[in-house]
């Protein structure tokens, strides 16, 4: 599986992780709508399971993903100021590049 973070991502990112007091706690990225061939994606706080895999990325920010579900893999998580600040989910690599 393949996932990367943007820096601008990462820089949001990094606070957050390093301010929760439960160390254990990764980043979690899953799909919270799947139709057709793309998804729609969400973040969260949260410990591996048994049906998880850890990707360590190269900013240093561990991320957890469901095993064996193609729609996480190649996904890119970033961070945009504009047109509205947040973060952005996509999969390029499906062809998923941005909602709609």
């Amino acid at each position: 599986m393949k996932l990367k973070i943007t820096r601008n991502a990462a820089k949001q990112l990094a606070p957050i992780i390093e301010q929760e007091e439960d160390k254990e706690l990764k980043l979690r990225v899953y799909i919270t709508h799947a139709h057709g061939d793309h998804a729609h994606y969400g973040l969260a706080l949260d410990k591996p399971t048994e049906e998880d895999v850890v990707i360590s990325t190269d900013k240093e920010i561990d991320v957890i993903v469901k095993k064996d579900e193609p729609l996480l893999d190649g996904v890119v998580i970033d961070y945009l100021f504009l047109p509205q600040e947040g973060f952005v989910i996509t999969n390029p690599s499906k062809g998923n590049t941005g909602d709609h």
